[in-house]
């Protein structure tokens, strides 16, 4: 059996593994490939046969997930379009109520659905009832998130801190098309993902990402979860901004007026706040690890600002997952990712063997081959770009952040403790769903969610009371920039780590 420990005793890279024994000592020189411009038009070409760094079987699970989704919210026009026309008959609001909880799995109070001759049904506030109920029963479907069809071999668990990392924490920016980041875009299985957050343009508390990290950290030295402190790896904060191919001036970030360069910088500027204030915090001995990575909304193609020896990232220098989709199209699958690690590697500007920038650059390797994935499964579901460019959301998610059902353009994620907090966040995204929901006489569903540690007496009343609040609020500041149609806002609390989402009643905090 042919030793997976190089010779000077450091491991051999996932991708490495499947070389190693079938081919001891063997080496596949590479041509690197050119630097990819910040700017340059992605237009992919499609190989003759298919890319060797396709995940065809986890491509298909996700596939077949997506549709699931896309199904439940499909069906709900249909529902209604079938009962609108009986409302003024006899006993047309129990029969609705069956209706709509065989049909979509949703409980729609009767009395809701009570019309009378002058007063017929708003259809656009039932439709956004219909949408909240149906977003929450995703949440309680627990669709399996393992991804274990991308298996190196190993445990993702043991793969991530053998390239030096014990936890990985992602920020994305608030937008809809980024909702899939974790299990689409970037394929990193939940298991090592300690936290995924949502803000509009990406641009996370600092303060708070400090209390995640301390969080850890501090479990680390109790618990030796998720392993022991003794160890020698560090915490990993990953933000994600995003940007548009087919229109980058207008279907950029909002929150960065469509400039992906500034949504870059100011990303990257807090990813350094972040690291300088656990240094100030907690001494020169405390260290988070950074990644900045850019996502292409058109494509799910991602850009990885691959960091130097010193830690320090570029806006304007990064490996492109689109450029290495077409320059590994027709290798081999080792050969693939042996070019990939020696883009990762001129784009730190270090050896490939370098030890000291080794486990951040496995790790960037990682995430682009990941992508790679992603990028060729887009081009067979979509021709290689997204019909919608803009935007399609479903809902607004408020309050705390809901990570459970991933899907492009299905939910802007507005998080927040009170509105005041996240108003800037809030604003963008009720102006989204306005503008898709208000031609149609829709009101905006808006997902009030309160996550509490059931552990902890009275964690679940607070969390009701919170959610009251917070909904309250909502209803109260934008009961007119919602659109002619309003708003719906629905209340929910959930125990952490559970699945189970418990509805919370309005009526005391609106005095409805």
């Amino acid at each position: 059996m042919k030793s997976l420990l190089q010779r000077d005793g450091r491991w051999l890279a996932p991708w490495d593994q499947a070389m190693a024994w079938p081919q001891a000592g063997a080496v596949t020189t590479v041509a690197p490939p050119p630097a990819p411009s910040a700017h340059e038009e992605l237009e992919l070409s499609l190989p003759t046969v298919g890319h060797p760094l396709a995940e065809p079987a986890l491509s298909a699970a996700l596939e077949q997930r997506a549709e699931e989704i896309a199904a439940a919210f499909a069906r709900i026009e249909p529902a209604l379009r079938r009962l609108a026309p009986r409302q003024f008959e006899d006993g047309y609001c129990e029969q609705a109520h069956r209706e709509l909880a065989d049909s979509l799995g949703v409980d729609i109070p009767a009395a809701e659905l009570d019309a009378g001759w002058s007063t017929p049904l708003d259809l656009g506030r039932i439709h956004a009832r219909c949408v909240l109920a149906t977003f929450a029963n995703l949440v309680e479907r627990e669709f399996d998130r393992s991804l274990a069809l991308l298996d190196e071999g190993e445990s993702t668990e043991e793969l991530i801190r053998r390239f030096g990392f014990h936890a990985v924490d992602i920020t994305s920016c608030s937008d809809g098309r980024l909702g899939g980041a974790v299990d689409f875009i970037l394929r990193v299985p939940p298991a090592v993902v300690v936290w995924h957050d949502s803000y509009a343009g990406a641009m996370f508390d600092v303060e708070d990402a400090l209390h995640q990290w301390e969080a850890v950290e501090l479990r680390r030295w109790r618990e030796g979860w998720p392993n022991d402190a003794s160890e020698p790896s560090r915490y990993l904060k990953i933000g994600v901004y995003h940007f548009s191919s087919v229109d980058p001036r207008h279907e950029g970030c909002a929150a960065h007026g469509s400039d992906e360069v500034r949504a870059a910088t100011a990303l990257l500027a807090r990813l350094q706040e972040l690291a300088g204030a656990v240094e100030s915090v907690h001494g020169c001995g405390a260290a988070v690890a950074t990644l900045l990575v850019g996502v292409d909304t058109d494509t799910d193609a991602i850009r990885v600002h691959v960091p130097d020896p010193t830690g320090g990232m570029d806006v304007h220098r990064c490996v492109s997952s689109a450029s290495l989709y077409e320059q590994t199209a027709r290798l081999e699958r080792e050969a693939a990712k042996q070019l990939i690690r020696q883009a990762v590697a001129d784009c730190a500007g270090v050896d490939p063997t370098d030890a000291a920038t080794e486990g951040m650059r496995w790790l960037c390797g990682y995430l682009l081959k990941n992508n790679i994935g992603q990028v060729d499964a887009v081009r067979g579901w979509n021709g290689g770009r997204y019909a919608d460019a803009g935007h399609t959301e479903k809902l607004v998610v408020a309050g705390d952040a809901i990570d459970d059902v991933q899907l492009r353009n299905l939910a802007f994620q507005a998080q927040m403790r009170t509105v005041e907090e996240g108003a800037v966040d809030l604003d963008v995204g009720m102006k989204i769903l306005r503008r898709t929901n208000a031609p149609h006489h829709l009101a905006v569903p808006v997902l009030v969610h309160v996550a509490y540690d059931e552990r902890i007496p009275g964690a679940s009343a607070r969390a009701q009371a919170r959610a009251r609040r917070l909904a309250a609020a909502i209803e109260t500041r934008y009961e007119n920039a919602a659109g002619p149609a309003g708003l719906v806002a629905q209340g929910v609390v959930r125990a952490r780590g559970r699945s189970c989402v418990e509805a919370v009643e309005l009526e005391e905090a609106v005095g409805r």
